[in-house]
């Protein structure tokens, strides 16, 4: 089975740098389309229009989790079978198996690379579209 491309990344981040940082990261790599929300309500409303390939989200924001947040997203017949990847803080990536659980094909701890971002996530791509997910 041959990898699809990633072309649409949805990013939810409360932190402006933290989407600054994302954009540029991604950018770099020159192919994608992009939306940056700010909000999980900016999510849930833009998200089943924009139809991504991938979502990166921030794994707490104000008022809900990432994982709460991808529930409700999940629940728009447009992003069910949407593959999500969670920005976590170190100390959060000890509970890995929470974000797993709830879909997760990986998680990226905060802080990250900005310069291999857009490797890292196209590296979870191929590996999560090689297990047959």
């Amino acid at each position: 089975m041959s990898t699809p491309p990633l072309k649409k990344i949805l990013h939810v981040d409360d932190s402006p740098d933290i989407r600054e940082l994302v954009r540029h990261g991604l950018e770099r790599g020159g192919h994608y389309t992009l939306m940056f929300c700010e909000s999980a309500e900016e999510a849930l409303e833009k998200a089943p229009q924009f139809t991504p390939d991938l979502l990166l989200l921030d794994s707490v924001m104000p008022g809900i989790t990432g994982i709460a947040l991808y529930k409700q997203l999940r629940e728009s017949p447009a992003l069910a079978d949407t593959p999500v990847i969670f920005l976590t803080t170190q100390a959060e990536t000890l509970d890995l198996t929470s974000f797993l659980r709830a879909g997760a094909i990986d998680l990226i701890p905060k802080p990250f690379d900005v310069d291999t971002l857009a490797e890292t996530i196209e590296e979870i791509w191929r590996d999560h579209h090689g297990r047959g997910a």
